[in-house]
């Protein structure tokens, strides 16, 4: 690919999506984008960039940004911030929300669905002690493509036995030829939207958990700070926070701190999280 025409795919991207393409992510490039030129009968990358400029296509346009900012997901990924969610977060939300007995969670940035499921099978396995509760799982992503295969809640034995413990497995999937079903019943619990990061979170409404793990890698720290800001606007008082483990608010955004001793969790209140430590324990 010439050097131009990278620069001009990379900010494309970052002006569509936020997402930073250096050159030693080049590499993406290729493997992401040869099936899309393929899909429309392209020779090749030059072809499809001639395209872009022309910019007579945007669908076309839409395709190249799912391609390159669909990123992997799998069921618990690194399990730390599930456990966290159901023996420090929700424990608190329950004692907090006593009154409403209503709570809402955003799982943004969520591709396709395992985060958000995951969420909803913590929930159910609570049983009784969330008798007479309401809570709602908001899923956003970027991608169209993505947030259909995960409403259709349809995974590859691959994706199943990535975190998937085998007793979840056989309590809310049913398997359908070599494809597994996720239980509909779970597909209640979860609100899917269109959304992309760099705009205004303001029309999902407010929410007292967000999960925003392994999206903020991909943006520059001024884009980073933006996110964080407008994600804050949303979120209640004491609202909990998850970024992944190669993530930090440290010198990006002064509106939430680390909870101490929870690796990943953040709050515009994390007073509110004192006993953490020793419940976690």
């Amino acid at each position: 690919m010439k050097p131009e025409d990278f620069t001009y795919l990379s900010n494309m991207l970052k002006d569509r999506s936020g997402l930073v393409l250096t050159e030693e992510k080049s590499y993406l490039v290729e493997s992401r984008l040869m099936p899309v030129a393929r899909k429309h009968s392209m020779k090749g990358l030059d072809d499809l960039i001639l395209e872009l400029k022309g910019g007579q296509s945007p669908n076309l346009l839409e395709e190249v940004t799912e391609a390159m900012t669909t990123n992997e997901s799998f069921f618990f990924r690194d399990i730390k911030p599930f456990d966290q969610f159901r023996d420090i977060v929700l424990p608190h939300l329950l004692e907090t929300r006593e009154d409403k007995k209503f709570f809402r969670i955003w799982s943004a940035a969520c591709s396709s669905g395992q985060e958000p499921y995951s969420l909803a099978m913590i929930m159910r396995e609570l049983g009784d002690k969330l008798s007479g509760w309401r809570y709602e799982i908001m899923a956003t992503d970027l991608s169209t493509e993505m947030l259909e295969k995960a409403k259709s809640g349809i995974y590859s034995q691959f994706e199943v036995q990535r975190g998937l413990p085998i007793q979840l497995l056989m309590k809310y999937f049913t398997q359908d030829g070599d494809k597994w079903r996720i239980d509909p019943s779970l597909g209640t619990d979860i609100t899917y939207r269109e959304f992309n990061l760099l705009g205004s979170p303001t029309g999902l409404g407010q929410f007292d958990v967000v999960f925003c793990r392994n999206v903020l890698i991909y943006f520059d720290q001024d884009t980073k700070g933006e996110v964080l800001d407008r994600i804050s606007s949303q979120m209640s008082d004491d609202g909990a926070l998850y970024l992944g483990g190669a993530e930090t608010v440290l010198g990006v955004s002064d509106k939430f701190k680390p909870v101490p001793g929870q690796r990943g969790l953040y709050s515009l209140d994390p007073d509110a999280y004192s006993g953490a430590e020793q419940a976690a324990s």
